[in-house]
């Protein structure tokens, strides 16, 4: 049934809803909010051109990345590489989570298992990149800007000179991580080929698979940690209508590997530069990983106390896809009467707020407090360390002049 006059901002919510409960699974919904909480705050708080570009190559690039390159990679690539010369009653298994495979003992296991855990290796290629990202991200500002010295890049201090000697120092240092990664990806690529040759036949090598596709099915007996590991910690895919696409374990990899780039890149540039991530990046890995998921529980939760939404809301928390709020609207009808249109709008609302708050918050919050907050403490804290050694340099004199007297 066709549903008139809802206004731009229901509409506009309702294709951002259709977003995020379409065919791309997590990829559009999390690109959008990651440049949403990431790159527009850092781009309005940015001190300096050449942040500002690192800010924006950063930000889309790994964004664009992590949330479309295991779909592109795994259904694109690996998967026709690696399981093309299936039978096509296996093939088409591909994309079934191993998690359901391991609770019925099929022989098919033996060949799918392998064929999957090299697909999910070879997909290491996008943490791996992720990682890189920063030390690519140092080399650009050299040889953008010639500086390598966070304190240049960041206006701290502007009487500051170049010291082409950090400047080396953050150029080789990148090179050889960047070298690092290159080398641990070949070393994935290895293991996904012996795994393709000789893993339906090596029991070594399908326990190896298990571990790498279900480590909570395979390390835990306790439900709770059985599960916990298989969401964030699995390198296997998720099932998106018999495709490959991004899992929670995929993201909680790029996020943890892509970490030891973030630090050791901010390391290479300074103690002000490290601090400032040490800051910033456990809030924002968080909210990545499940922060996001966590905040929106929580508002059900305080939504179903007050009895709000209870039309959308079931007992669970579950909310009603957007597809499904036409028949759901149809039934409200049938049962309690009232306007057609009036009720799918009160759904949408509802749908429509249930999402959106909690999105908004963390836009805030995670996006625009966090930017802000890390660098107004970086500024603070470099102005307290050299008010400090300024004065220190002039109590000495003082003090040995005291002392000779």
């Amino acid at each position: 049934m066709k549903v008139d006059n809802i206004g731009l901002g229901l509409k506009a919510a309702s294709k951002f809803i259709g977003l995020q409960e379409g065919g791309a699974g997590l990829s559009h919904i999390k690109f959008i909010q990651d440049s949403a909480t990431g790159l527009v705050p850092k781009a309005l708080f940015s001190r300096s051109k050449a942040d500002l570009l690192e800010n924006s190559f950063l930000e889309l690039s790994e964004s664009a990345l992590v949330y479309y390159g295991p779909g592109l990679l795994g259904e694109g690539i690996f998967r026709k590489l690696y399981a093309g010369k299936l039978a096509p009653e296996i093939s088409k298994k591909i994309s079934t989570p191993a998690t359901e495979l391991l609770k019925n003992n099929s022989a098919a296991n033996k060949t799918l298992m392998p064929i999957k855990a090299a697909i999910s290796l070879s997909c290491l290629l996008i943490p791996l990149t992720e990682f890189t990202l920063n030390y690519f991200k140092n080399l650009l500002t050299l040889k953008m800007f010639k500086q390598g010295d966070f304190t240049d890049i960041a206006k701290l201090d502007k009487k500051k000179k170049v010291n082409t000697k950090d400047n080396e120092k953050v150029e080789n240092s990148a090179k050889k991580n960047i070298a690092r990664a290159a080398v641990a990806f070949a070393g994935c690529l290895a293991a996904s080929a012996l795994l393709c040759k000789k893993g339906q036949n090596s029991k070594v090598l399908q326990n190896f698979s298990e571990l790498v596709l279900a480590p909570g099915t395979k390390l835990f007996k306790n439900p709770k940690l059985k599960d916990f590991a298989n969401r964030y910690f699995s390198l296997d895919f998720a099932n998106n209508n018999g495709k490959l696409t991004m899992s929670k374990g995929q993201l909680t990899s790029c996020v943890l590997i892509g970490a030891a780039g973030y630090f050791g890149a901010a390391k290479d540039r300074g103690k002000q530069n490290f601090l400032e991530v040490l800051f910033r990046f456990p809030l924002v890995g968080f909210y990545t990983i499940c922060g996001s998921e966590l905040l929106e529980k929580g508002f059900k939760k305080i939504l179903m106390k007050a009895g709000k939404c209870k039309e959308t809301l079931g007992k669970n928390l579950e909310v009603p896809l957007l597809k499904d709020l036409p028949e759901l609207a149809k039934k409200l009808q049938k049962e309690k009467g009232g306007n057609y249109n009036e009720i799918y709008k009160k759904l949408l609302k509802q749908k429509t707020l249930i999402s959106g708050v909690p999105l908004l918050f963390g836009i805030g919050v995670m996006g625009f407090f966090v930017a802000g907050v890390s660098r107004f403490f970086t500024q603070y804290r470099y102005d307290k360390e050299n008010k400090d050694v300024m004065q220190l340099s002039h109590d000495i004199p003082a003090v040995f002049k005291s002392f000779v007297e």
